[in-house]
């Protein structure tokens, strides 16, 4: 068996204004996630996502579309969350209904999530390249673990951004990977392949982690003290009531040799320095 780890994002790299503005779009938060599937449950994984899309989302595609095609079409996270909690009363509802199969999808197949959360301070530079870097080389490092564990080998699949920022983050996993002391990931098999999500399930439901349950409920929680834009709403608390001991009981999360715990939904929060579990209570 091979296990797979597909890692996608929410939210964008710029910086934070110093004075965010109600009607702005400025996102305060980073997200990025890999959500860890053995190879042997992909079919199932793949069949019963396609089944939710038809049945929640039956306009994306043509009546007369080959079943199969309708993977191509996505169902993205942000529009979910945007349903989920600003949409009207039957909006709200259906997307609970299409968040709670994912939920169940994600526990079905015994996938594995972790996370690297970023809260933005507001004036600051956010280096986003950095981040990025960092929080691949994280996720490898989670990844590797779980393999460990497993004792298994597997690889790890992105979604694409474009060719020279794909690069650099492959890159700065090659730089761990192929030391010449301590070489870093053994259990994972390469360095990450970029693909177009249209093509995978792993990856379209990775979006939908991202964006419709970890972003909201991460601006809310870290930010709603010095945030007052579209991102930040109180109705994220209805997602972590319903979802946040779910999201906690699907980490991988580990001891590492020194006994500190590692993996995860890690949150980086230099404003407040608040706890990863206000992402659960």
């Amino acid at each position: 068996m091979v296990k797979i780890c597909y890692v996608d994002e929410a939210g964008d790299l710029g910086m934070l204004p110093q004075n965010p503005m109600k009607r702005d779009n400025n996102q305060p938060v980073f997200v990025i996630a890999g959500i860890f599937i053995d190879s042997d449950r992909l079919y199932g994984l793949t069949q019963d996502f396609i089944h939710l899309k038809q049945r929640y989302y039956p306009g994306l595609c043509s009546s007369n579309i080959k079943y199969l095609d309708r993977i191509l079409p996505e169902i993205k996270g942000a529009d979910v969350r945007k349903a989920a909690l600003r949409g009207l009363h039957q909006q709200r509802r259906h997307a609970i209904g299409f968040l709670d199969r994912i939920m169940e999808l994600l526990e079905r197949y015994d996938a594995e999530i972790i996370a690297r959360i970023w809260v933005k301070i507001p004036g600051k530079v956010f280096n986003g390249n950095a981040v990025y870097s960092s929080s691949v080389q994280s996720i490898y490092e989670y990844f590797n673990h779980y393999l460990d564990e497993c004792q298994d080998k597997g690889f790890c699949i992105m979604d694409s951004r474009d060719q020279i920022k794909n690069i650099m983050v492959s890159h700065s996993v090659f730089t761990q990977k192929y030391r010449i002391l301590e070489p870093a990931y053994p259990n994972v098999a390469e360095l990450p392949c970029f693909s177009h999500s249209n093509n995978h399930a792993g990856l379209q439901i990775c979006d939908i982690l991202c964006s419709a349950f970890l972003f909201p409920i991460a601006a809310y929680v870290y930010c709603k003290d010095f945030v007052d834009n579209v991102h930040v709403t109180e109705r994220a608390l209805i997602l972590r009531e319903r979802y946040g001991k779910r999201l906690k009981h699907l980490q991988h999360r580990y001891q590492d040799y020194q006994n500190f715990y590692s993996g995860g939904i890690v949150v980086s929060d230099p404003v407040n320095q608040a706890s990863s579990s206000l992402m659960f209570k």
